[in-house]
């Protein structure tokens, strides 16, 4: 037997209450760009026998952007995504793309090592390796006397 993990996107569109759909309606379509506006970029984490590895999508953005900091076990990765309008004769019709500041906090498990996460900006992607420690596996064996 498998265990699929269902998950309905569109709950994530469908606000609780009236006043949440007027709210969503107004802060996503009029909220013109500069304001400030936030956004959560998708996270990808995989384990690996090494370290885990993290990719968080943000294209349009440059490797200044991103700020990284451990703290308390907890890895925190934030930014901004500015909208930049260089040309004064375009009139937008429609702004789908996220802009705004983002941040976004992970736990981390006290087996890894948080002074050598190492951090790589390619392709729109920011993908981070935090590596663990070999000194705190949580493996333990007990002989049985």
């Amino acid at each position: 037997m498998t265990l699929v993990k269902y998950r309905n996107d569109f709950n994530d569109y469908v606000p609780a209450n009236f006043s949440s759909l007027l709210d969503n309606f107004f802060n996503e379509r009029f909220n013109v760009a500069g304001s400030t506006r936030s956004f959560l970029p998708k996270v990808d984490i995989a384990e690996t026998e090494t370290g885990f590895e993290v990719s968080l999508a943000a294209p349009g953005m440059k490797k200044e952007d991103f700020n990284i900091e451990v703290n308390d076990n907890f890895l925190t990765i934030s930014g901004e995504r500015k909208f930049v309008n260089e040309d004064k004769g375009k009139n937008y019709h429609s702004v789908e793309t996220q802009y705004g500041t983002f941040s976004k906090s992970f736990k981390l498990p006290k087996s890894v090592n948080a002074e050598k996460i190492e951090a790589k900006y390619e392709a729109g992607i920011l993908n981070l390796f935090v590596p663990k420690d070999e000194k705190k596996k949580l493996k333990n064996t007990i002989t049985v006397k």
